[in-house]
């Protein structure tokens, strides 16, 4: 493991990530996975509930229900969370290089985290009750304090969390089995949760009700700490920065990982699809095993950009030409996925609310105003910070993020 040191020579904090330190694959996953985050988002502020997924599908929305809960609804979100803990790992060793003292790391991080929860909040109520900034936020001011430098014996205890995760796993496929086959069939729909701030009829009662919503909901996804521990173990050890040294950690990682999460997402995919019928308990199991095994989605997203980013750094290699545009465009989104991020609920807001156009309803046809709707925003969000890329310009929110928490430099 290489280690996270601390320096002993003073100085002052160095500034953000520069650009000739980034590696390809974090942000050409964080820029293509944003268009699942899009899809996602956009199915909930049109159905108003969570996981959010049309009632009563019909021709294509039948196979497209099954296609978001296999690869979608809460297997993307956790592929952030690994990239944010691999972050935290990769700014402390940046603040170490510079021997810029053995508190500007711990100081850094504190900083900057404690902003993302502001930023989690005014998300939160000015957009999107299912906001997941004030909750990294949190896990990362706890990480920092709690392990960011503890010694490998420590560190080895996520892997142990982490098998007793496949563990419990397992154990909710096999409930979810025996009632799937001694339950009796009925009629029972995918169990969701209503969300009032999406059917609010105004604005002002949004904001409302998305302030007493956020907390509950940053309550819920505080679990994710595993999820940010092992992304933080894998940085220690360069996984993604090398992916040819740690090409069968990664092959191994993607088809066990993505295996998990796409399986565990079929049985809930099928009733949402109306391929199967079941009574509501076996539903509930379903949703369980659903729930859960999404979290393998993180790593599992994680390990197949680092394998595609070496095929493309291969590549380059071999023909000595540039990145091919479209990679530079999702990358360059990667790179500023805070701001696109954003922009997508922004667009909710306007596009999908019942207060604003509506969308959904006014089409006629909710699935697909949620489909067009995440396309067409997450592609304006990568042409955007193309665009931004070429002039050498951060995006928005992280330019505000980082004087927060750099200074004015």
């Amino acid at each position: 493991m290489t280690a996270i040191t601390q320096s002993h020579a003073p100085g002052p904090a160095r500034g953000p990530v520069r650009r000739t330190e980034r590696a390809l694959a974090p942000d050409l996953a964080r820029g293509t996975m944003l268009l699942l985050i899009a899809l996602a988002n956009a199915a909930v502020y049109t159905f108003g509930n969570q996981p959010g997924a049309e009632a009563s599908p019909h021709g294509w929305e039948r196979p497209f229900n099954l296609a978001m809960f296999v690869f979608v609804h809460a297997r993307a979100y956790p592929m952030f969370a690994v990239m944010f803990g691999y972050g935290l790992v990769q700014l402390t060793r940046r603040q170490d290089a510079e021997d810029s003292g053995p508190g500007a790391a711990r100081s850094v991080l504190l900083k900057r985290n404690a902003w993302l929860v502001a930023f989690g909040l005014v998300h939160a109520a000015l957009l999107n009750f299912g906001d997941f900034l004030g909750a990294y936020g949190i896990v990362g001011i706890a990480f920092t304090l709690l392990l960011l430098r503890r010694g490998e014996r420590v560190q080895r205890v996520v892997l142990w969390l982490w098998g007793g995760t496949v563990a419990y796993t397992a154990v909710l496929a096999a409930v979810a089995g025996y009632r799937a086959t001694h339950g009796g069939t009925g009629s029972a729909a995918v169990p969701t949760d209503g969300v009032d701030s999406l059917t609010a009829p105004d604005y002002a009662t949004s904001v409302a009700d998305r302030l007493g919503e956020w907390p509950l909901h940053t309550l819920t996804v505080l679990g994710f700490f595993i999820i940010v521990w092992l992304g933080a173990w894998a940085a220690r050890r360069g996984i993604l920065e090398d992916p040819a040294r740690h090409r069968r950690l990664l092959v191994r990682t993607a088809v066990a990982a993505l295996g998990i999460a796409f399986a565990g997402g079929v049985p809930i995919g099928l009733v949402s699809g109306g391929f199967i019928h079941v009574d509501g308990a076996t539903a509930d199991a379903f949703l369980s095993l659903y729930e859960v095994s999404g979290q393998f989605g993180g790593p599992g997203y994680v390990a197949l950009f680092g394998l595609l980013a070496l095929r493309l750094s291969k590549s380059r290699s071999a023909s000595g030409r540039k990145l091919p545009v479209a990679v530079e465009a999702l990358t360059a989104l990667g790179q500023r996925s805070l701001s696109g991020y954003l922009l997508q609920s922004l667009a909710w807001v306007l596009l999908l609310s019942p207060f604003a156009l509506a969308l959904g309803e006014r089409t006629g046809s909710p699935t697909l105003a949620a489909c067009l709707s995440a396309v067409l925003v997450w592609l304006a969000t990568v042409a955007g910070s193309h665009l931004l890329q070429r002039r050498s310009l951060p995006g928005p929110a992280e330019k505000l993020l980082r004087r927060l928490t750099y200074g004015p430099r």
